[in-house]
């Protein structure tokens, strides 16, 4: 019998604390490496045709262990929503000019 130890998620918060985290689906890789997202998840999402999305990465002991799709334009804003305060304080302010 395989003990679990404390906490084994590899995405640091896992859905227990995230409101709304839930799975949606369980979608399979064909021998090309595509899979294909349910319409009703596009749609729900506002995902069309052409949309670009970013996947990201978590690893945990040198293997990927979760994968998000974001799309891309929203991934951008929260980069910058993440970064930005951080580049407030780290560049002088241009206002002595």
């Amino acid at each position: 019998m395989v003990k679990k130890s404390g906490n084994n998620a590899c995405c640091g918060p896992t859905c227990e604390s995230m409101s709304g985290c839930k799975v949606e689906a369980v979608i399979s890789v064909d021998e090309r490496g595509q899979m294909v997202l349910p319409k009703e998840m596009r749609a729900k999402a506002g995902i069309r045709a052409g949309d670009k999305l970013a996947l990201v990465s978590w690893e945990k002991e040198g293997k990927v262990c979760c994968l998000v799709l974001i799309k891309a334009g929203d991934f951008g804003e929260m980069v910058k929503g993440f970064l930005g305060p951080m580049m407030q304080e780290i560049m002088p302010s241009d206002t002595g000019k």
